[in-house]
């Protein structure tokens, strides 16, 4: 245990990323233990006491230090946590306030079934948006790059943590290969220049974003086990047509689980095969902790920076400006269509501008151009839109009423 917490060098203070800032299984047994969940806990929060108690060390104390953290660089953290936001947060947490200079972990987590997408993404091109909040499926966005992934209890998440120096995401993903070739050698697998790990040459069972900092870094892959790949593919597709945008596209690749190809493949046994090609890969005997990013005595800061990532601000309002050019069909009695064209400009999540063009003699433009006006300002949110609609359609009655409604039901359809 003490050698445990030595290789955690903590910052003396509250992390700066925190002041703003769903499979099969119990939780608990999804993960072979090492070590006391509550004992570990307890030695963080007394080393913590420690540390901020003591701002020096003598000097026999650090040299004590140095030569019992230095035997072992490396520290394997299995996250008790299912929930999106907490896990993404103590990626952030560890980045902030372990000394990656000294010490290089593998921390090992999954998720119950979310979206995650990448730091710089539209998330109305990039999923499903409708099917999600129909299945109660949450959307998250994660701070490092990449494109956008499907989690599920099937999926192995992996956040390889260390100096910005030693950064090596081919030599990380050779942990994953390599483990899966020990276990499992008929298995056909390999890294690609894209930094993806590819089965039998073509389907893909991990991709991989990263974060830099000035001095540390860190490398995440995903690893699909058992993934509902049905669920995946029902809300990976865009939300919204017409987007035209700057923000990093994913690249849809066909995929496959572990389990298709290899069934008597077992979570506990990839989970001991990854944590022991870590230790043999980078010469370590890591030890191996069960930690709980809920307990804030062991994470002070982390329940906040878990709600900034939870909330719309993070998830909607950090998109990379766009614009939204599409048609809007207006049903007629019978079978009979009209067309509208809706153009709009989205910033930071807000509509900045809107138009929409419809033939005079379907709606008068003093009732399109109204219903323009009012978006202004707004969430690009279906539910805002509608809220913002009401006021305009308790003034009108009879057949412009009803026009005007299903020309709000067209907009509210094409936000997604």
């Amino acid at each position: 245990m003490l050698k445990l917490m030595l290789m955690l060098k903590l910052a003396d203070r509250v992390p700066t990323c925190c002041r703003a800032v769903r499979g099969g299984g119990s939780v608990s047994s999804y993960f072979t233990f090492q070590m006391s969940c509550d004992a570990v806990m307890s030695h963080i929060r007394r080393t913590l006491s420690l540390l901020r108690g003591c701002r020096t060390f003598s000097q026999s104390a650090r040299s004590s230090s140095t030569s019992i953290s230095s035997s072992d660089g490396g520290l394997v953290l299995r996250s008790r946590s299912t929930d999106v936001y907490q896990n993404l947060a103590l990626e952030d947490w560890i980045e902030a306030n372990v000394d990656l200079q000294q010490r290089s972990i593998l921390l090992l987590w999954r998720n119950r079934p979310c979206v995650v997408i990448g730091r710089h993404q539209n998330p109305w091109s990039e999923c499903n948006l409708p099917a999600m909040r129909r299945a109660g499926i949450p959307l998250a966005r994660r701070r490092s790059g990449g494109g956008t992934v499907f989690h599920d209890l099937g999926n192995l998440n992996l956040t390889f943590f260390t100096s910005k120096k030693a950064y090596d995401r081919q030599r990380n993903l050779k942990v994953v290969t390599d483990a899966l070739r020990r276990i499992r050698p008929e298995l056909d697998v390999h890294a690609t220049d894209r930094l993806d790990i590819v089965l039998n040459g073509r389907f893909k069972i991990s991709g991989s974003a990263s974060r830099l900092s000035r001095k540390s870094s860190y490398h995440h892959c995903t690893l699909l086990h058992s993934a509902d790949r049905s669920a995946l593919a029902a809300v990976l597709r865009p939300s919204c047509p017409g987007i035209h945008s700057n923000a990093t596209p994913s690249v849809p690749s066909p995929v496959a689980n572990l389990l298709d190809h290899a069934p008597t493949l077992q979570w506990e046994e990839l989970l001991d095969a990854v944590v022991h090609q870590y230790n043999a890969e980078f010469s370590f005997s890591a030890a191996s902790a069960l930690v709980d990013p809920a307990d804030e005595s062991a994470f002070p800061g982390l329940s906040s920076a878990a709600a900034e990532l939870r909330g719309w601000d993070w998830t909607f309002g950090k998109t990379p400006k766009f614009s939204v050019q599409t048609a809007l069909q207006l049903p007629e009695e019978g079978s009979s269509l009209s067309s509208a064209q809706l153009d709009m400009d989205i910033k930071s999540g807000v509509i900045e501008r809107c138009q929409l063009d419809v033939p005079d003699d379907w709606l008068p433009r003093r009732l399109s151009g109204g219903l323009s006006d009012v978006l202004v300002g707004e969430r690009f949110c279906g539910h805002r839109a509608a809220a913002a609609f009401t006021a305009l359609l308790r003034c009108e009655s009879g057949e412009l009423r009803d026009r005007l409604r299903k020309l709000c039901d067209a907009v509210v359809t094409a936000m997604g």
